[in-house]
C-alpha cells in the first residue's frame, strides 16, 4: 500500500502512463516532471499499455518453495491440540525448526496455551452478540454464610469455628438472613455489554429463579434493553416447567449449555471469579448481612467504573447509552 506521501499514487501512474503511450511524451521528460526515475516511468507505461491496473500488487513472490507443506502445518496443528506443547518439540516430531513450528503456531492463533481449552485442548471460540439484549447468561453462584465476627478466611480457622457455632446457636431473624447455611447469588450479564445484575437469595428454586429473571427484564428495560435470548446451564430451575412458561410469556428464547460444558456459558462463570474476588471474599466482613448489603454498591461499580478488558477496557455501561446513572 503506498504511504501518505507517496508522489505516485495510483492516480498519479495513470497520468505518467497516459502521457508516455497515449501522448507520446519521451520518457525521460516525464520521469523529470514527476521526480522519479526512468525505469519507473517505463514500469507503469508498460503496465498500462498491457491493459493492467494501477493499484499496488503485493510484494509476496510467485513461488515459495521452502514453504512449510500443508501435511506438516497440519500435524504441528494437531500435535499442539492434543499433546499442548511447544515450539522446541514440535520441531523434534515434525522434523522444521523451532521458529517455523512457532509461525505456524501464530498464523493459526495457537500459540499460547490459554487460547485452548483445557479439559479437552480443543481452541477456544470466543463469541460475543450484536447488541445489548441479543442474549443475557444466568446462574447462581453459591457462597457459604459468615458468621458474626468474620469467617474463617480473616480469623482463622480456630476462631472461625467459634464465631459460627456462636452464630449458629442464635435465634433466626425473620427480616433478615438466615445465620448460617449458604447465600445463593443469582445472577444475570448481557453478553455484549457485560452489565450484570444480581440478587442475593436463600435457596436456588424455580420459582426464586423466575422472579429473579422477571425483575432482571425489567431493570435491563429501565436501561433501554430488551432481553431476546437467555443462555443457561441445566440446573433443576433452568429445566422446570415453570421456567420455561415464563420464558415464553416474556417472549425470551432460552438455550442450554452442552452438559459438563460450563465454558459454553463461560462468561458468567467468569463473572462469578470477579465477583467472589471483588465482593464476596474482598475483605473481613463481621457478618453475612454486612456482606450482603455491600453487594449494591459492588454492583455499580463493576458496571459503571470498572475497566473490562474484554470491551476495550471500558466499563460496562459504556456499550449502553442514556443511563440515569452513568456518569456518577
Amino acid at each position: 500500500m503506498s504511504h501518505a506521501n507517496a508522489a505516485l499514487t495510483p492516480r498519479a501512474r495513470l497520468k505518467v502512463a497516459q502521457l508516455v503511450v497515449d501522448h507520446n511524451v519521451p520518457i525521460r521528460e516525464v520521469a523529470a516532471r514527476f521526480q522519479c526515475s526512468r525505469p519507473t516511468v517505463k514500469r507503469w507505461a508498460t503496465r498500462y499499455a498491457d491493459g493492467q491496473l494501477m493499484t499496488d500488487r503485493s510484494s509476496r513472490p510467485h513461488t515459495s518453495p521452502q514453504k512449510t507443506t500443508p501435511a506438516t502445518t497440519k500435524r504441528i496443528v494437531s500435535l499442539r491440540l492434543r499433546k499442548r506443547i511447544g515450539p522446541v518439540q514440535l520441531a523434534a516430531l515434525t522434523g522444521v525448526a523451532p521458529s517455523t513450528a512457532h509461525r505456524v503456531l501464530r498464523r493459526c492463533q495457537i500459540n499460547r496455551l490459554n487460547y485452548l481449552d483445557r479439559a479437552t485442548g480443543d481452541r477456544v471460540r470466543r463469541y460475543e452478540h450484536p447488541h445489548p439484549g441479543s442474549m443475557i447468561h444466568v446462574d447462581v453462584k453459591k457462597l457459604g454464610n459468615i458468621p458474626d465476627g468474620g469467617g474463617w478466611r480473616f480469623v482463622g480457622r480456630a476462631q472461625g469455628t467459634r464465631n459460627r457455632a456462636q452464630t449458629k446457636g442464635k435465634p433466626k431473624n425473620r427480616h433478615h438472613s438466615p445465620k448460617m447455611g449458604y447465600a445463593f447469588v443469582h445472577t444475570v450479564i448481557d453478553d455484549h455489554s457485560r452489565v450484570a445484575y444480581a440478587e442475593i437469595h436463600d435457596d436456588e428454586t424455580a420459582a426464586t429463579a423466575v422472579a429473579v429473571l422477571r425483575r432482571a427484564v425489567i431493570w435491563y428495560a429501565d436501561r433501554g434493553v430488551t432481553i431476546e435470548r437467555v443462555l443457561s446451564d441445566n440446573g433443576a430451575a433452568y429445566v422446570s416447567h415453570l421456567w420455561r412458561d415464563t420464558c415464553t410469556e416474556l417472549q425470551i428464547k432460552h438455550s442450554r449449555t452442552r452438559p459438563r460444558r460450563p465454558q459454553t456459558n463461560g462468561k458468567i462463570e467468569r463473572f462469578h471469579r470477579t465477583l467472589a474476588d471483588g465482593w464476596g471474599y474482598a475483605r473481613c466482613y463481621s457478618s453475612e448481612d454486612e456482606r450482603r448489603a455491600a453487594l449494591s454498591a459492588w454492583l455499580h461499580t463493576y458496571n459503571h467504573h470498572r475497566p473490562h478488558t474484554a470491551i476495550g477496557n471500558k466499563p460496562p455501561s459504556a456499550r449502553l447509552i442514556n443511563l440515569s446513572d452513568q456518569y456518577t
